[in-house]
C-alpha cells in the first residue's frame, strides 16, 4: 500500500500523464449539472471547515456554492458532452492551399495533480484538404479541451486530434506554451518556467512544413 502511494504521487509530482484521453467514467453523465453543484458544494464546505474556516463569516459563508458552480459550469466545463463546440466546415471555395495558422490562442486549463491552474497560449495551423473551418472555431476548440483537468501533453494531443477529425486530414499542428502553478508556486517554485509541448500530424512531420509553422508563431504581431 505504501509503495502504491509512493506511485501515485511520483506521477503527480512528476506531472506524468498516462493516457491521451480524459479518464472519465462511464457513469461520468447520469446525474444532473444541479445534482453535481450540489455535492461538490456539500464536499468544499467539509474542507474548508477542516481547514478550520468560520464558514459563518459573511465572505466565507457563499465560497462551496461559488466553488462548486465555477468547477461545473466554467473552469471543468470540458467534461461536459453538449458544451462541445460544433465545428462547422465549408468548402474551400477559394481554393487556398497554403497554412493556416491560429497563434496566441489563450489557454486556461487546470492540472490533474493537484488542481492548480495551467495557464499560457496554444499555436494551432492546418493546410486544407478540401475544407475549412471558421476562425473561432479553432479557438472554442481549445477552450473546450482545456476546460477539464489536464495534462498539458495531452491537451495539446486532443486539440489537434479534434481538428484532424473535424477537417478530415492529417495536416494539423500544435504548441502549446504554458506555466503550470503547481510548479511556479508550490514543490520547485520556480516562477521563471515554463512548459512547451507539441503535436505534428501529416505534412508537419516534414521538416520544411513544421519549420514554416514554427516560424510563424514567432511573429510579433501588434495592432
Amino acid at each position: 500500500m505504501k509503495n502504491d502511494i509512493e506511485d501515485f504521487d511520483a506521477i503527480g509530482n512528476d506531472h506524468i500523464g498516462t493516457s491521451s484521453d480524459t479518464p472519465i467514467r462511464k457513469d461520468a453523465f447520469k446525474l444532473s449539472t444541479d445534482e453535481k453543484i450540489d455535492i461538490i458544494k456539500d464536499d468544499v464546505r467539509h474542507i474548508m471547515e477542516t481547514l478550520g474556516l468560520d464558514l459563518t463569516d459573511d465572505s466565507l459563508s457563499g465560497t462551496p456554492n461559488r466553488v462548486a458552480k465555477m468547477f461545473v459550469k466554467e473552469i471543468f466545463g470540458g467534461l461536459r458532452p453538449e458544451k462541445k463546440p460544433k465545428a462547422s466546415t465549408f468548402e474551400n471555395k477559394y481554393k487556398y492551399g497554403e497554412m493556416l495558422v491560429e497563434k496566441n490562442i489563450t489557454v486556461y486549463s487546470t492540472c490533474e495533480h493537484h488542481l492548480l491552474p495551467i495557464v499560457g497560449k496554444a499555436h494551432v495551423a492546418y493546410i486544407s484538404n478540401g475544407t475549412v473551418v471558421g476562425l473561432s472555431k479553432m479557438n472554442r476548440i481549445v477552450d473546450y479541451y482545456a476546460k477539464r483537468p489536464q495534462v498539458q501533453e495531452r491537451l495539446t494531443i486532443q486539440i489537434v486530434k479534434e481538428l484532424q477529425d473535424v477537417l478530415n486530414t492529417k495536416d494539423v499542428a500544435c504548441v502549446v506554451d504554458a506555466k503550470h502553478l503547481c510548479v511556479n508556486s508550490r514543490g520547485i517554485r520556480d516562477v521563471a518556467s515554463s512548459t512547451v509541448t507539441s503535436e505534428f500530424g501529416g505534412k508537419f512531420k516534414e521538416k520544411e512544413t513544421r519549420r514554416e509553422f514554427l516560424d510563424y508563431i514567432k511573429l510579433d504581431t501588434k495592432f
